[in-house]
């Protein structure tokens, strides 16, 4: 009767795939723990992503590298594009600014938002000015006014330019007041508030200033609480398509 080979102690097997699989889940979920997705700069995630566009599907060449190109030794790389700067410098802006008027967020005496504009920073008029008034009370707002200056002369945003507009909702002006419009109160409320911001510090030729009176609603002037959301007085750091 013949004998049957012993299997061969020398050949490869591929149990070392197990444990090499163990330990390479180990290591991703140790990096996951470390993760904090608020310091990660939303165009750097995106390429990250696309970089494992073709894993799991079969035999591929792999996923796109995140490693430098021959053209990045003159300086051609799509971080190092002046567009992409300026996108990180006011996402920057945008957390200081949270951080800044955290308080008078929760108060509704400052909002901080971004659109297609900029970084958009509301105050509220009720806030800031008497009814019917375009004087800043200095008194009640100063220390707000003080961080919003310090904000505009942050190194990231020093150099962009600034609008200023004002706002007010839809009821129209005392005839025996000292304004003929609503128009001529938005805007002396945005000049008012250049005025404080020059005097403390900010360059006068970044401003910009206009008054929009009662047309750019942002609520309902059918309540007085939406009417208030609409006399506003907004700072807006601009966008470089909204030069």
């Amino acid at each position: 009767m013949a004998r049957k080979k012993k299997s061969d102690a020398g050949g490869v097997t591929s149990e070392w795939i197990v444990t090499y699989s163990d330990m390479v889940t180990l290591m991703l979920c140790f990096f996951v723990a470390l993760f904090n997705p608020d310091d990660v700069d939303p165009s750097q995630l995106e390429a990250m992503i696309s970089s494992f566009t073709n894993i799991g599907m079969g035999a591929s060449t792999g996923g796109n590298t995140l490693s430098a190109g021959k053209s990045a030794d003159l300086g051609n790389t799509i971080m190092s594009l002046p567009s992409m700067d300026r996108g990180r410098s006011l996402g920057t802006a945008l957390r200081r600014a949270v951080s800044l008027f955290q308080i008078e967020t929760r108060s509704n005496k400052v909002k901080v938002t971004s659109d297609e504009r900029g970084l958009v920073i509301s105050l509220a008029s009720d806030a800031f000015f008497n009814p019917a008034s375009a004087r800043i009370n200095i008194e009640q707002t100063r220390d707000i006014l003080l961080r919003l200056g310090t904000l505009l002369q942050s190194p990231e945003i020093r150099s962009r330019k600034v609008r200023i507009e004002g706002h007010t909702d839809d009821v129209a002006v005392d005839p025996d007041g000292p304004w003929e419009s609503n128009w001529q109160l938005s805007t002396m409320r945005s000049i008012n508030v250049l005025h404080y911001l020059t005097d403390i510090g900010v360059d006068e030729n970044r401003f910009q200033v206009a008054g929009f009176a009662h047309t750019m609603p942002v609520s309902r002037n059918d309540t007085p609480e939406g009417r208030a959301y609409n006399r506003r007085v907004d700072i807006i750091i601009l966008d470089d398509g909204h030069l």
